[in-house]
């Protein structure tokens, strides 16, 4: 059975329909953003920790290498 809608109805699905993609699209930038905010958070992570390992490497050789000096003058 075909239904005939008048013509406002037509007119109302079709704003609805443009609304409804449009927030559609908006849920997607908005993921894409997180998506991207998560893998920057990620990579800071990642860097920051192996920025600490190598200071304290860093300090762990340089202590050693003090060590080494004061054993010598002795």
């Amino acid at each position: 059975m075909t239904e005939s809608h008048s013509k406002s109805r037509k007119q109302a699905e079709i704003a609805f329909g443009n609304v409804q993609s449009q927030f559609l699209a908006r849920s997607r930038a908005v993921e894409e953003v997180d998506q991207t905010v998560r893998a920057r958070e990620e990579k800071t992570l990642r860097l920051r920790e192996a920025r600490e390992a190598k200071e304290l490497q860093d300090r762990l050789t340089a202590a050693n290498a003090l060590a080494a000096k004061q054993k010598h003058k002795d």
